[in-house]
């Protein structure tokens, strides 16, 4: 079950879906610096017994993710001048 990542609009939060669409929760940005996983949807069950944060980076969220589902955290390409990209998007 590979995961797709992508920024939400107007938010400081990353969406995540499976590939099949169906969402996966958000990753949150709470306060700045410190992210944690809103799991929705059938994720909630998947997702019940894993560490939901906080983490340091967006990518150590991430990271949980994929060790925890044993799957792929796949960011969706964006287009130049869309999105939310921050520092910690890189990190």
């Amino acid at each position: 079950m590979d995961v797709s990542v992508a920024p939400a609009p107007e938010e400081a939060a990353w969406i995540l879906t499976d590939l099949l669409g169906r969402p996966m929760g958000r990753v949150r940005e709470e306060p700045e610096g410190s992210f944690r996983v809103v799991a929705a949807g059938l994720a909630r069950e998947t997702l019940k017994t894993m560490k939901l944060g906080p983490f340091h980076s967006l990518d150590a969220a991430l990271a949980e993710i994929e060790r925890f589902t044993r799957s792929r955290c796949r960011r969706v390409p964006q287009k130049r001048g869309t999105g939310r990209p921050t520092a910690k998007d890189e990190s």
